[in-house]
């Protein structure tokens, strides 16, 4: 898509994010049909959009099921019609309380959370109320979860045996698999779940078969729902540039994009954009933290925080003024630096805004 494709935008600050629903509804349609339009297969991540609206088009087509990375998240998730929210985070301190009053609070939606602790285990059962635990299993990534063994068949065993609490299932999350190659992530696949796959095993033999296993992420998840478990993909709804060039295999469409201008031309071969990382993640190197379809030359030289500065071989061809849609790299943080995106219908700039609302992690409660 080209900034000439729409309307409009002339109405539009700079940086801004937008979303295009009709992309939207495209790759929620998409990820149906790759579970065999089985919606109880699918528990959408909602961390890389954060808004209302993306998680009612889900529930409209009737996914219920979601995952969230923060209480705000679950909070908003609840909101907007999730009916079965996870929380893919295992809480500590003052969030075990905040968790438990959130599930007061919305007593007709099934809550549940990730333990790998039996701390935090013990906590949620001296509590004396009823909750719901997925055991976070580490299939290979070392950032969160128990290794599959004897220390996790005993916390499932804990859990079992606590009048308050439900094993609810495992939820085993392979982040470490980025392979751009299909054979190659297939393989680095295969190996995940033969980690695992004696454990699960074990907990047969044990009387404990999950209820429900959650797996993977938008990486594999082209392997996970050819599988009968639920797959919680999350950048697969907006799509970006980073997985858009290393993932040929999965066909989504970019429904993300942000709006940036020309602020300078510093000299020689030289243009700034308003592009900085506050508007943009900029964790990645700096060739990969944005791609500008209409400056397809284009090599970034500087990013700070406000600016983008680019070697194009025609900058003088090119006016302070003039507009550029841009694809982030990695849209999950790109979408929590703004508090709104302008939304794009039908190739217009429609001067709706949708709230990216869960960017902010001070609840309501």
């Amino acid at each position: 898509m080209e900034i000439n494709d729409i309307r409009n935008l002339d109405s539009v600050p700079s940086p801004s994010l937008l979303v295009f629903p009709g992309r939207i509804e495209l790759n929620i349609r998409k990820m149906l049909t790759m579970v065999g339009g089985d919606s109880t297969r699918l528990r959408p991540h909602v961390k890389t959009h954060k808004m209302p609206e993306v998680v009612r088009m889900q529930v409209a087509v009737g996914i219920t099921q979601f995952k969230c990375a923060t209480l705000a998240e679950v909070e908003m998730t609840a909101d907007a019609g999730g009916r079965d929210i996870l929380l893919g985070y295992q809480p500590v301190g003052p969030n075990v309380e905040r968790f438990l009053g959130l599930q007061e609070r919305h007593s007709n939606i099934r809550f549940s959370t990730m333990v790998d602790s039996l701390e935090i285990v013990r906590a949620f059962g001296a509590a004396g109320k009823h909750v719901s635990l997925f055991v976070d299993i580490d299939c290979g990534m070392h950032r969160t979860g128990i290794e599959p063994g004897d220390a996790a068949l005993e916390l499932c065993r804990t859990i079992r045996d606590c009048a308050h609490l439900e094993f609810a299932g495992l939820h085993i999350y392979d982040g470490h698999i980025h392979e751009a190659g299909l054979a190659e992530r297939t393989n680095a696949h295969k190996q995940a779940l033969d980690s695992w796959s004696g454990f699960l095993e074990q907990l047969r033999k044990e009387g404990l078969e999950p209820p429900v296993i959650v797996t993977g992420g938008s990486p594999t998840f082209g392997h996970f729902a050819k599988l009968g478990w639920q797959c919680s993909p999350g950048t697969t709804l907006l799509w970006d540039a980073g997985y858009d060039s290393a993932y040929p295999d999965l066909d989504f469409e970019i429904a993300a994009m942000l709006l940036s201008r020309v602020v300078s031309k510093p000299g020689g071969n030289r243009i700034c954009l308003d592009l900085g990382h506050k508007a943009v993640a900029g964790e990645n190197p700096l060739k990969k933290r944005v791609v500008i379809p209409g400056l397809p030359d284009a090599v970034p030289v500087m990013h700070s925080e406000e600016h983008l500065v680019m070697e194009v071989p025609d900058a003088h061809s090119i006016e302070i003024g003039t507009a550029f849609l841009t694809v982030p790299w990695h849209i999950c943080p790109t979408v929590a630096l703004h508090d709104k995106a302008h939304v794009v219908r039908d190739g217009m700039a429609t001067g709706e805004t949708w709230s990216v609302a869960a960017r902010n992690r001070l609840t309501k409660m």
